[in-house]
């Protein structure tokens, strides 16, 4: 029966190291209550890790994602709206923080230059195109490549006119 309930005590202090383990990892999350912590994910989900650059910060392990974390749970402790956490990362680090930055001015680029790209790369193509069908266009042959294009064929050379 002791061996039953070491197992137990043992089982019982992984389980609490474990934990404590995971709210040392991300301090700010574990003090939040549910929704809080759903928002919290939800934000984190929605901004971009400046570090690593093609995750959000709910994804990324660096060191600033981890304080961007840690920085949202505090002001959703401190009772902020969602839209004020996002407006306080944009003011601190641009909107390069959001996968999904607003159109404006200095983003256009942005938005639009995939499209102007495949736009440039569409006018190019047919130009080539045109040029290709401008330059091939066909033209009798001459007497001697006819005899050539004759003699490669195994044909006997006959006048051609």
């Amino acid at each position: 029966m002791t061996g039953v309930r070491s197992a137990f005590v043992i089982v019982l202090l992984a389980l609490m190291v474990g934990g404590a383990i995971a709210a040392a990892a991300n301090p700010a999350a574990a003090q939040l209550d549910a929704a809080g912590a759903r928002r919290a994910a939800v934000l984190a989900d929605q901004l971009r890790c400046l570090v690593c650059q093609n995750q959000s910060i709910a994804e990324s392990n660096a060191e600033l994602a981890v304080d961007l974390r840690r920085e949202i749970s505090e002001q959703i402790r401190a009772g902020r709206n969602d839209g004020q956490i996002v407006e306080f990362m944009v003011a601190r680090y641009g909107d390069f923080v959001l996968y999904r930055p607003p159109v404006k001015s200095h983003t256009l680029l942005l938005w639009f230059g995939p499209a102007l790209l495949a736009l440039a790369a569409l006018v190019a193509f047919v130009r080539a195109l045109r040029n290709r069908r401008r330059s091939a266009k066909q033209r009798p042959l001459t007497d001697a490549e006819h005899a050539e294009a004759e003699h490669l064929l195994g044909r006997p050379a006959s006048t051609h006119q």
